[in-house]
């Protein structure tokens, strides 16, 4: 009797090494495989069991949370929803996050290891982190202005602030409600439908995932690289420049939109926005010059992140001597974010340094204290000071006495370059209207904020569009607003 006893305790301790090393298969090698399984709700359950970190904007939530009592228990409201989605994205129970609630989801869920002081804790006693808050750079005065401005129109605005990086506005129109998104039933799959099926793309993000031709905006650009290559020593003396202009290698003669661009000085050009001129420019510069120059401002850049990823701006880096012309006043395969085109006018407000923009102050625990701050921290000396001296008094006067006069503010010193982009087959889009500017207090030590606003159906006959007349007014009621604060 005793030998079978023996026997069935062999077996039963057998089979309990097999049952422990099973477990630890499980836990240790099937978990993550488990965890993915579209069959598993533990995971889903348990991240929507309690409330969503907040996003920030000017120490107020623009996130909330609902309680629906259902299983998936707490869904992410949006009180301004419209306003903010270039900025928070949604988190949807059904589509997963974007932008924001993409980028800083550890902390916002609660999953991120720094929101308890002893990282492991919880995963052992199976407790549930509450979710931390992002605070972020946007101003709300200036977000709402750039948000009313734009009215519906398709189009998008950038603010930065120069001197460190601050994005203090990020506006993309027209907008949607991130709310809509929240949940799983059937109004969330309608929803997502119709927004996706809308020709005006209501979820793209124009402000830093979409890229157009900058036109005459990209000038600026060119300016910085003729005079920090030496191409151009004194921007009031005659360029030689005829009108008309023939593209090199071809026949194609280049189109002036104002007069007296024959022979014009460099701020002439800038000041009524000569395509001869800064084409010819450009071709002097050359290829080797042009490139080193756009790739400082933040051209080509595949890794740009605020965090969030950003469209990367392009400039082809292989052209003819005639594509190499258009590329330089912002047209051929030229294309640019509105993020990026900040850049360019922050890089000029701030000396020729230009700040690595980011959009996320510090994110903190769900009591306020800090976890991380972002560092400012410079992204490339886009050009020598004494350039971004020269170019800022050039921008002056395209506001001042030239093509920019409806951005001017009373009371600041408002430096402005206009733009209007040809695009479609044959150029027979309607031209983007574009607007890049800087604003400084009367007696500041330096410019307070840089803008971007493109607008892409501006309401006006198609040979009137211009950037001074359909974005400028917009740009200038976002500087009115940094400068109020």
């Amino acid at each position: 009797m005793i030998r079978y006893i023996r026997r069935a305790a062999g077996l039963c301790f057998l089979l309990l090494i097999a049952l422990l090393i099973n477990a630890a298969r499980v836990q240790l090698v099937a978990s993550g495989s488990l965890d993915e399984n579209p069959a598993n709700r533990r995971t889903a359950i348990g991240r929507y069991e309690g409330p969503r970190g907040d996003i920030l904007v000017g120490g107020r939530p623009v996130t909330g949370n609902e309680d629906t009592g259902q299983q998936l228990r707490f869904e992410r409201t949006y009180p301004q929803g419209p306003l903010y989605a270039p900025v928070t994205g949604f988190s949807s129970q059904t589509y997963g996050t974007t932008l924001l609630e993409n980028a800083e989801d550890t902390v916002l869920s609660g999953s991120d290891p720094l929101l308890t002081a002893f990282p492991f804790w919880n995963d052992v006693g199976g407790n549930r982190r509450s979710g931390g808050h992002v605070v972020t750079t946007i101003k709300p005065s200036m977000q709402e202005a750039a948000y009313r401005g734009l009215g519906g129109k398709r189009g998008a605005v950038a603010a930065l602030e120069p001197s460190t990086g601050r994005i203090l506005a990020l506006v993309s129109s027209p907008s949607y409600d991130p709310g809509e998104l929240s949940g799983t039933g059937m109004s969330t799959t309608y929803a997502w439908a119709r927004l996706n099926a809308e020709y005006t793309q209501p979820m793209l993000n124009r402000a830093i995932r979409q890229t157009y031709p900058p036109g005459s905006a990209f000038k600026i650009v060119t300016a910085a690289a003729a005079l920090d290559a030496g191409v151009v020593a004194d921007v009031d003396a005659p360029t030689g420049t005829p009108d008309p202009y023939i593209l090199p290698g071809t026949r194609t003669t280049l189109p002036n939109a104002t007069k007296d661009c024959g022979n014009a000085s460099l701020a002439y050009a800038i000041q009524w926005s000569c395509n001869t001129v800064m084409a010819a420019i450009g071709v002097k510069i050359g290829m080797a010059g042009m490139l080193d120059t756009v790739t400082k401002f933040g051209f080509n850049d595949r890794k740009l992140r605020i965090p969030s990823g950003v469209a990367p701006s392009n400039f082809d880096t292989r052209m003819t001597v005639d594509q190499l012309a258009l590329s330089s006043i912002g047209q051929f395969n030229t294309t640019a974010t509105p993020l990026q085109m900040a850049m360019v006018s922050a890089a000029v407000a701030n000396g020729g340094d230009l700040k690595q923009p980011h959009l996320v102050e510090r994110v903190t625990t769900p009591g306020g204290r800090t976890l991380s701050q972002t560092d400012q921290r410079s992204y490339h000396q886009a050009m020598n000071p004494s350039t971004a001296r020269e170019l800022q008094r050039l921008m002056v006067r395209v506001v001042e006495d030239g093509t920019g006069g409806k951005a001017a503010i009373k009371g600041a010193k408002v430096g402005g370059k206009t733009g209007t982009a040809q695009h479609g087959l044959g150029n027979s889009g309607t031209p983007y209207a574009w607007f890049i500017s800087w604003a400084q207090k009367r007696g500041a030590t330096q410019p307070a904020v840089a803008v971007a606003v493109v607008v892409e159906d501006a309401t006006a006959v198609r040979g009137a569009i211009s950037g001074g007349g359909s974005a400028g007014p917009i740009a200038r009621a976002v500087m009115e607003a940094a400068l109020r604060d």
